[in-house]
């Protein structure tokens, strides 16, 4: 079997700018100088990210906030176009990206149902079929006929994730949408996402839990400020951010007084992860009050014999 037909995604050098005008007046100018002049800075959201994915495989993308996770996971959607680089998926892909997102609030439940699955590419007697198996997965009963903007937070992402892994994508995204539900569905879902890896689904999962990261994922892409900061295993890479972002948090408490040097790729070190971060976490051991007093006797003999 050739090695492209197992590649469900890969980019190359894939970057993504936006354009930041300071006042409207600027933007007036930039569409009557027609290029001859720039009046907005340039904001690179994704820089030069290159990976590979392949059919089957779990990965997670961690970062903190404004990294360009959910732009990453946009331009594989297809809902936003790259500045520069290439992209390419292979299979249908059904996206969790933001809370509501894809949903007409206007209409009702079962009106986005068929909405969505049209737009995942699913005929109406394929979306008839797997109706039954959507709502009682969404579990969200006599609302599915009423409109969306009577939901609350959990029914949407009930109805949304419901739509997403019933339509069996062979390329599912999944934006901290978890987050928003309940314990009982989040366990239902993380469930069905096993079932539908095992199945051959890729699954890109972006969180902030580092324990359901190194849970669910086969391998870890950490975003750094629009870039790869490093790839690995998801005990190394949640190691590396867990220990950048005490750092961050030491220097924004201090004012930015306390240096803080970049912490290497703890994958080439040796030791176990554990071991290697109560080495970084932990200050050396202060000697027992034993090896003082010894110490203390050798330095000064007399001041150690008992007194007469």
């Amino acid at each position: 079997m050739p090695i492209c037909s197992e590649i469900a995604v890969q980019t190359a050098h894939l970057s993504k700018s936006y354009h930041i005008y300071d006042t409207p007046r600027d933007r007036l100018w930039q569409m009557l100088s027609r290029g001859k002049k720039h009046f907005y800075r340039e904001f690179w959201a994704l820089q030069d990210v290159s990976l590979e994915l392949r059919k089957g495989e779990t990965v997670g993308i961690i970062g903190r906030n404004g990294t360009g996770k959910s732009t990453l996971l946009q331009l594989i959607c297809g809902t936003l176009s790259a500045t520069s680089g290439s992209l390419q998926s292979h299979g249908r892909v059904a996206a969790l990206l933001e809370l509501g997102s894809g949903f007409n609030h206007e209409f009702t439940g079962r009106e986005n149902v068929y909405m969505n699955g049209a737009v995942l590419g699913l005929s109406h007697a394929e979306i008839e079929a797997r109706f039954a198996e959507i709502t009682d997965f969404a579990n969200i009963g006599d609302f599915i006929d009423q409109p969306t903007k009577t939901y609350s937070s959990g029914m949407l992402v009930r109805l949304a994730f419901a739509v997403a892994v019933c339509v069996q994508p062979d390329i599912l995204i999944v934006d901290e949408a978890l987050a928003v539900g309940d314990a009982s569905f989040q366990f239902k879902c993380l469930n069905r996402l096993e079932a539908l890896t095992q199945q051959g689904t890729t699954l890109l999962f972006v969180s902030h839990d580092m324990g359901m990261v190194k849970r669910f994922c086969n391998r870890v892409i950490y975003l750094r400020e629009g870039k790869v900061r490093a790839s690995g295993s998801p005990e190394e890479m949640a190691e590396l951010y867990l220990l950048e972002m005490r750092d961050e948090q030491r220097r924004w408490a201090s004012g930015g007084t306390v240096p803080v040097a970049p912490k290497p790729f703890l994958a080439k070190q040796g030791g176990s992860p554990l071991a290697r971060m109560k080495a970084i976490l932990l200050p050396p051991a202060l000697p027992t009050l034993t090896a003082c007093t010894r110490a203390l006797c050798m330095a000064k003999p007399s001041s150690c014999r008992p007194s007469a």
